[in-house]
């Protein structure tokens, strides 16, 4: 059994080690990060961030699929091994802005950012330095995708408008 969970384990940090957003990270640095993080394991419908809820915890998703629910409604999903969530609570200090639930079974790396508080300074500033710098570049993909779509769908608004405005 024992064997079995390291081995799990192994896999799993050669996993992570390949993950885009944790290449700025050195060894040592994602030592530190795996020893204030969990893995935990969810099923298909279970809730993993509530809406509203308050933590300091951020997620990476390791294998799965989840979904984002803003007020009731799936507004994304998330497919990626190394797709990040659970990181804007993290840094605006606000509730959770949506719900995040497995559509199958999920296995995510769950880590705790209130550990950077303990840090001491150099490891502070450094580690602080690249995880903002990881949590940066996911928020501008983020944005650039949101970007892409809302200029899509004010491209079919104005078709639909002007389709409406010579039909009527």
């Amino acid at each position: 059994m024992k064997v079995e969970l390291l081995k799990e384990n192994l896999e799993l940090i050669e996993k992570l080690k390949n993950v885009p957003v944790l290449h700025s990270f050195g060894k040592r640095d994602i030592g530190k990060l795996f020893n204030f993080s969990n893995v935990k394991k969810y099923f298909a419908g279970e809730t993993i961030i509530e809406e509203g809820s308050y933590d300091n915890w951020i997620y990476f998703l390791i294998s799965g699929h989840v979904r984002i629910i803003k007020n009731g409604e799936e507004i994304d999903t998330l497919r990626r091994t190394g797709d990040i969530f659970g990181e804007m609570c993290v840094i605006d200090g606000c509730p959770r802005s949506a719900s995040i639930e497995a559509m199958d079974d999920v296995v995510c790396l769950a880590t705790d950012v209130s550990f950077m508080d303990s840090l001491y300074s150099d490891d502070k500033v450094a580690f602080c330095s690249m995880f903002y710098q990881m949590v940066a570049e996911v928020l501008a993909c983020r944005l650039r995708e949101t970007s892409s779509e809302l200029a899509k769908y004010k491209e079919e608004l104005q078709k639909l408008k002007s389709v409406n405005s010579k039909g009527g």
